[in-house]
């Protein structure tokens, strides 16, 4: 049985792509269950109301994250 759980999108920083049926791969700023928000890229239903598996990552995670990329 799925455990509950809920979110708030706090900040919308980015949107990467849409595909044809209006989900959008975004970057935002997310609280799950009432924790500390952290930065959260996954796929998103049009009203936000479904999503698909993401990542989340820490202010840490996403310094060194920026860092890897500014690198490339």
């Amino acid at each position: 049985m799925a455990k509950d759980f809920s979110y708030e999108i706090l900040e919308e920083i980015a949107i990467l792509s849409e595909n044809a049926k209006g989900w959008r791969k975004e970057l935002n700023i997310v609280s799950w269950n009432e924790r500390p928000p952290k930065f959260d890229l996954r796929d998103w239903s049009p009203d936000h109301e479904k999503m698909g598996k993401g990542i989340t990552l820490s202010n840490e995670e996403f310094e060194a994250l920026k860092k890897a990329v500014t690198n490339m």
